[in-house]
């Protein structure tokens, strides 16, 4: 479960988040909606403990796991490397990786992947960590139709009965997670 209530956040003088609250019960899938600056990232931010609040109560019930806007992957190292990171099943970071169509890719330099295919890796790092919250936002940026599906199918399969937030402007990839759209 997460709780955000009465929750305020500046950055300087901009004003990003004003008295907002929202519940996500444990198992639920949402999908934050809104133009760029209405907070959404932040809201992600607060529920990693990245950011806090100014006022209000942040609560989140089990462990978070992320795809971050930005992949955020050790480029020197290998797609599987990246992955075993968070994941102490070798076997089972393999599986995820081959999932996300990354079979081939295993053992390549991130710095040599496509950008869809490090996003893949993150996805797959995401999925792998254990977690009962998992937070995506943007998480289907640079990937084609076809790849989304995959990609979708594979976090449906991993998040099933967890909790999911998923930041987008593309209501197809709320769709595609089964996630209920809120407009903030």
């Amino acid at each position: 479960m997460i709780k955000l209530s009465n929750v305020n956040k500046s950055f300087e003088d901009k004003v990003v988040l004003k008295d907002f609250s929202l519940h996500v019960s444990a198992g639920e899938r949402i999908c934050l909606m809104g133009a760029s600056g209405t907070g959404k990232t932040t809201i992600l931010r607060l529920i990693m403990g990245l950011e806090k609040a100014d006022d209000g109560e942040v609560y989140k019930g089990g462990a978070v796991s992320a795809v971050f806007q930005e992949d955020r992957l050790c480029e020197d190292f290998s797609a599987l490397s990246n992955v075993a990171l968070v994941c102490d099943d070798k076997e089972k970071a393999k599986e995820m990786l081959c999932a996300l169509s990354l079979c081939d890719d295993l053992d390549t330099p991130v710095r040599d992947l496509s950008g869809g295919m490090k996003r893949r890796v993150s996805i797959a790092r995401a999925l792998c960590f254990p977690h009962e919250i998992l937070l995506l936002d943007e998480a289907f940026s640079g990937l084609d139709e076809q790849t989304k599906g995959v990609v979708a199918e594979v976090i449906n399969r991993e998040s099933t009965g967890k909790t999911l937030i998923l930041v987008s402007h593309d209501e197809t990839e709320a769709k595609l997670i089964n996630a209920k759209i809120i407009n903030i």
